[in-house]
C-alpha cells in the first residue's frame, strides 16, 4: 500500500469511507506548501458533516501531518499502512484486543488516541431499558456480527439479562435490508423493547432505526446521544463530543512533540442518559421519576 509512503510531513489529505484496500481519496484544492495539513481517516461519512468534526477541532490547534482515524477499521487500516506517521484514533471497541496499542497505559508504537468504551455499557443499557419498559418480558438486542466485538457484546448483554430475568432475542443484521426484517420479526416475536448496540452501520442508519422503531412501536434504547436528540427514546453512553475534542487534543499536543507511545489511550469519565419525552409519550410510556432525576438531558 503506497499511500501513506507519498504523504509529506506537511501536507493535508483528507480520506473517509470505502474498504482499506481502496480508500477513496479527496483532497482540498492545492495550498501553498508551508501550510499546515492533516490526515482525517472515517469509514462514517456522516462524521464529516456531523458536529462531531468540530469538536475534533476544538482541541486542534497547530496542524501538521498525522493521522486520525474515527473507527476501529479506519484506524487498523493506517496501522496496517505505516510504522512511522503519528496516528489518534477514536474507538468504541476495546484497543488492546483488536491489536491496535499494547496496552492503555503504554500504547508503544505510533498509535494512541480515545476509546469510547461504547461496547462495554451493555449490560447497563439493558438494566435501563427494563427500567423504562418493566412489564416487557421479551427483550431483543441488534448485533452487527461482522463487528470484531460481537461475540462479547453478546455474550455480556445475555448475561445481563439473564440476572434481570428477562428473555433476550438476537437478531444479526449486516445491512440495510436485514435491518428493516429485523424489526419485522420483533413485532411478530412480541418483544417489549430493543437494545441497538454499538456499530458505525447502526450509526450509518440512525434515522432509519429510529422510523421503523416509532413505526413498530417499539422502544428502544441507543448507544449514542445523537439517536435520542433525532427522536429516538432513549440513549446512554460516554460524551462522543468530549473524546473528540480530547482526540484532537491529543492530535495537537503529538505535533508540539510528543509521542503517542507515551500517551496512555484515554477512557471516558462522563456518561450521558438521554431521554426523549415525546416519543416516550408517542409509545404510550410513563417514564420513572427515577430515570427522570438521573437524566442528563431530557428532550420535550
Amino acid at each position: 500500500m503506497q499511500l501513506f509512503d507519498q504523504l509529506r510531513r506537511r501536507e493535508f489529505i483528507t480520506l473517509m469511507g470505502g474498504a482499506a484496500a481502496a480508500w477513496p481519496l479527496a483532497a482540498h484544492a492545492q495550498a501553498p506548501k508551508n501550510i499546515p495539513r492533516l490526515c482525517f481517516l472515517t469509514f462514517d461519512p456522516g462524521t464529516l458533516q456531523s458536529n462531531r468534526f468540530d469538536a475534533f477541532f476544538q482541541g486542534l490547534r497547530d496542524l501538521v501531518a498525522l493521522i486520525f482515524a474515527g473507527s476501529p477499521p479506519a484506524a487498523l487500516a493506517a496501522k496496517s499502512a505505516t510504522g512511522t506517521i503519528p496516528i489518534v484514533f477514536t474507538s468504541g471497541a476495546d484497543p488492546v484486543a483488536l491489536g491496535l496499542v499494547a496496552s492503555l497505559n503504554r500504547p508503544g508504537g505510533n498509535v494512541t488516541g480515545v476509546s469510547f468504551l461504547l461496547s462495554f455499557l451493555g449490560p447497563k443499557r439493558l438494566e435501563l431499558l427494563a427500567e423504562l419498559v418493566p412489564n416487557a418480558r421479551r427483550l431483543a438486542a441488534l448485533i452487527n456480527p461482522t463487528l470484531s466485538d460481537a461475540e462479547n457484546q453478546l455474550g455480556e448483554t445475555q448475561d445481563a439479562a439473564n440476572r434481570l430475568g428477562r428473555e433476550l432475542v438476537v437478531l444479526k443484521p449486516r445491512n440495510q435490508n436485514e435491518i428493516e426484517s429485523a424489526f419485522t420479526t420483533l413485532s411478530s416475536e412480541q418483544v417489549g423493547a430493543v437494545y441497538i448496540t454499538p456499530d458505525p452501520l447502526f450509526l450509518s442508519r440512525k434515522n432509519d432505526l429510529i422510523a421503523l422503531a416509532a413505526r413498530h412501536r417499539i422502544p428502544a434504547m441507543y448507544f449514542d446521544r445523537e439517536f435520542a436528540a433525532a427522536g429516538g427514546l432513549v440513549s446512554y453512553g460516554p460524551s462522543l463530543l468530549a473524546a473528540y475534542r480530547q482526540a484532537g487534543v491529543y492530535s495537537g499536543t503529538i505535533l508540539k512533540g510528543a509521542k503517542p507511545a507515551d500517551l496512555p489511550v484515554v477512557q471516558p469519565t462522563k456518561f450521558e442518559l438521554v431521554i426523549n419525552l415525546k416519543t416516550a409519550k408517542a409509545l404510550g410510556l410513563d417514564v420513572p421519576p427515577t430515570l427522570l432525576a438521573a437524566a442528563d438531558e431530557v428532550i420535550e
